[in-house]
C-alpha cells in the first residue's frame, strides 16, 4: 500500500488496516448471505455501452444539479454512520473532501460530528442534506415527534438544502457482523434532545408504524425538500410523486437491509419510467465503482449517484489510529484529501469515458446509450 491508488478499489485495504476488525466488517458486509451486496457491484457489467463516434467532445461539462444547486460533476457521499471509526474527524473531514471538488453529501443521523461543526468551515453554496430515521421509543414504541421536529430545524439553522428520509429501514437488517462494540468516545450528538439526558440512541428504535400518510406529516414541518431513499419499486416510486416528495433516491440501502431484492442499477429503469413526465428528480447508490458505471446510471435516467464504502475508504487513506493535537489539523487535512482523491478518480473516469462514448456534456448522456440485459450482451 505504498503507490498511489489509481482505482477505487486501490483505497480498500487502508479501511481494513486502520479500523479494528468487527469495523471492518461492520462497514464491508451486508445483511444475510449477501447477495444483494454482491449483486450491486456484479450488475453493473450486465449494461453495455453504445458509443457514439466522430462527435466534437475536446470540451467537455459534467455539471448538473440537484434542486436547483450546481454540482460540478454528478457523483455525491451518501450518509454513512459511524465515520469517526475511520477518521478522528469523521464527517468534518468527509464534508472538507466533498466540498473540494464541488459535490454534494448527505451526512447521517449516526454522525459522529454535530452538524453545525460539519457545515462551519464549508461555503453555503455546498449542497449538504440530513439523513433522517423517525425514531420511537423502545419501551412504550411511543414516537419521538418532538426529537423529529428538533433535528429538522437544526437542519434548516444550519442551512443545509432537503431532509433525506430513510424508508427501507421499519427494522434493522440482519446484519451477521454486528452488533459491534461502539467505544465511549464515539458519539452520535445528533441524536439528542436539549435538557433531556435520557434521550439517547440506546433507547430508541426505528418507528416501524411509519406509513406514506406520515410524509404529509414531515413535510407540515418544513419547507426544505424531501428526498425519500430507499425506494425500488415502480409503485412505491408513483407514491413518491403523488405524496409530493421533491426526490427519490434508489437505494437497497448498501445491501445492508433486506437480502434478495435488486440490484439498486436494475431496480432504476423501472423507477425512472414510472416517474416520467413528473418533474421529479431520481438518484441512486449502490455499486459504483468506476466511471463508467456513473455514465450508465446517468443513461438509465438518474440525475446523480452518491457512494457509500468508497468514501470511506478514501476517509481512511493515510490516516493512523494514534493522533495528537499537534497533528489534528495535519490528520483532518488527510482524512479530507483521500475523499477529495476517490471523487477525483471517479471525475476523470467518467470525463474519459464520456469522451469515448461520444458525450459533451451530461445533457448528452440519453438512454440509447446504454444496451439492456434483455437485448443481449
Amino acid at each position: 500500500m505504498t503507490s498511489k491508488p489509481l482505482i477505487l478499489q486501490d483505497f480498500e485495504p487502508y479501511l481494513k488496516k486502520k479500523v479494528p476488525g468487527t469495523w471492518w466488517e461492520y462497514f464491508q458486509r451486508g445483511a444475510d448471505a449477501q447477495q444483494t451486496l454482491a449483486d450491486n457491484v456484479l450488475a453493473f457489467q450486465k449494461y453495455r455501452l453504445r458509443p457514439r463516434c466522430l462527435r466534437d467532445v475536446s470540451k467537455r461539462d459534467l455539471s448538473t444539479t440537484i434542486l436547483g444547486h450546481r454540482l460540478d460533476f454528478p457523483v455525491g457521499v451518501c450518509p454513512t454512520a459511524f465515520q469517526g471509526m475511520v477518521h478522528p474527524e469523521g464527517d468534518v473531514a468527509m464534508a472538507k473532501g466533498v466540498a473540494s471538488v464541488g459535490s454534494a453529501m448527505a451526512l447521517s443521523i449516526y454522525s459522529s460530528n454535530d452538524l453545525e461543526d460539519v457545515t462551519a468551515p464549508l461555503s453555503s453554496e455546498i449542497p449538504l442534506f440530513q439523513q433522517l430515521n423517525v425514531f420511537c421509543d423502545r419501551q412504550t414504541l411511543e414516537r419521538t415527534v418532538e426529537y423529529t421536529k428538533h433535528i429538522i430545524k437544526r437542519a434548516e439553522k444550519a442551512g443545509l438544502k432537503g431532509i433525506v428520509l430513510t424508508v427501507d429501514q421499519p427494522v434493522r437488517g440482519r446484519r451477521l457482523a454486528e452488533p459491534i462494540f461502539i467505544p465511549p468516545y464515539i458519539k452520535c450528538p445528533l441524536i439528542s434532545l436539549p435538557n433531556d439526558p435520557h434521550f439517547h440512541s440506546k433507547n430508541l428504535s426505528f418507528d416501524a408504524s411509519m406509513t406514506w400518510d406520515d410524509i404529509e406529516w414531515l413535510r407540515s414541518m418544513t419547507s426544505l425538500p424531501i428526498i425519500l431513499k430507499g425506494i425500488l419499486t415502480a409503485e412505491d416510486a408513483k407514491e413518491a410523486v403523488r405524496r409530493g416528495a421533491s426526490a427519490i433516491w434508489v437505494s437497497n440501502h448498501g445491501g445492508r437491509q433486506l437480502d434478495g431484492v435488486s440490484a439498486s442499477i436494475d431496480a432504476l429503469p423501472e423507477v425512472v419510467d414510472a416517474v416520467r413526465g413528473s418533474d421529479i428528480e431520481v438518484y441512486l447508490d449502490g455499486g459504483i465503482r468506476q466511471g463508467t458505471d456513473v455514465l450508465k446510471a446517468l443513461a438509465l435516467g438518474a440525475r446523480a449517484v452518491f457512494i457509500g464504502r468508497p468514501a470511506l475508504w478514501g476517509l481512511a487513506y493515510d490516516v493512523g489510529l494514534t493522533i495528537t493535537l499537534s497533528l489534528c489539523k495535519h490528520v483532518l487535512e488527510q482524512g479530507a484529501a483521500g475523499v477529495t482523491q476517490v471523487l477525483e478518480i471517479l471525475r476523470d473516469e467518467l470525463s474519459r469515458a464520456m469522451a469515448l462514448s461520444g458525450c459533451a456534456s451530461v445533457a448528452d448522456i440519453t438512454s440509447d446509450l446504454v444496451k439492456m440485459p434483455s437485448h443481449g450482451v
